[in-house]
């Protein structure tokens, strides 16, 4: 089976898993996919954008119902939920918005509202948000690139297998230096600090 042939039997089902756990790789190939015609693009955007607030809502309700279990068992998580009470006690909805987008709380972030620091009623409003800013978004920076690609080399089809195997290059590089750069800052983190507990000392539920 050729790559359109793949994309055509698997591509949405893999936005709608990418989107799950908020791979932005995934979602920009998607993007260039729908450039190529394989996928059709307000379709990975809805998907990815239900996809993507579907997780961060079950990620939210594992922090209410099982959050101080998951701290426990990821040391690392109560270290970061001392910076990211510093990051939402000073800019509250932009910090709950844009979640999806700050690597290192992507998934912590969620499960520390769902203990006691947001309303559920709130954190699926600005969740909601967040998810339609970050899905046309990445699938944009896909598409976008595809055309500008085309319009450097002017022609896609012999090039296409390269220029889906470099943006899949691209998305690994950019992960891992990430993870490199959340490594270091766990780090640099100060020991000792007091572990989290179910609920933040400041509650924001105004």
């Amino acid at each position: 089976m050729d790559l359109a042939g793949l994309i055509d039997s698997y591509g949405y089902l893999a936005v709608f898993f990418g989107a799950l756990l908020e791979g932005e790789t995934i979602l920009a190939l998607a993007g260039l996919a729908a450039f190529r015609g394989y996928l059709d693009l307000y379709k990975v955007i809805l998907l990815a954008m239900f996809a993507g607030f579907l997780g961060d809502q079950a990620y939210f309700f594992l922090g209410r119902f099982k959050g101080k279990e998951v701290l426990e068992r990821f040391p690392k998580m109560q270290r970061r939920a001392h910076r990211f009470d510093t990051m939402l006690s000073r800019w509250h909805a932009p910090v709950i918005i844009g979640i999806r987008f700050m690597y290192g709380f992507r998934i912590v972030g969620p499960i520390l509202l769902g203990m006691g620091r947001v309303p559920a009623w709130k954190f699926m409003l600005y969740n909601f948000i967040g998810a339609a800013i970050w899905a046309p978004l990445i699938a944009g920076i896909g598409y976008f690139f595809g055309g500008a690609v085309k319009a450097a080399l002017g022609h896609l089809k012999r090039y296409e297998f390269w220029i889906f195997a470099m943006v899949l290059v691209i998305g690994l590089l950019f992960a891992l230096y990430h993870h490199y750069r959340e490594n270091q800052l766990d780090a640099e983190e100060a020991p000792g600090l007091p572990p989290a507990s179910s609920k933040s000392q400041n509650s924001y539920s105004a």
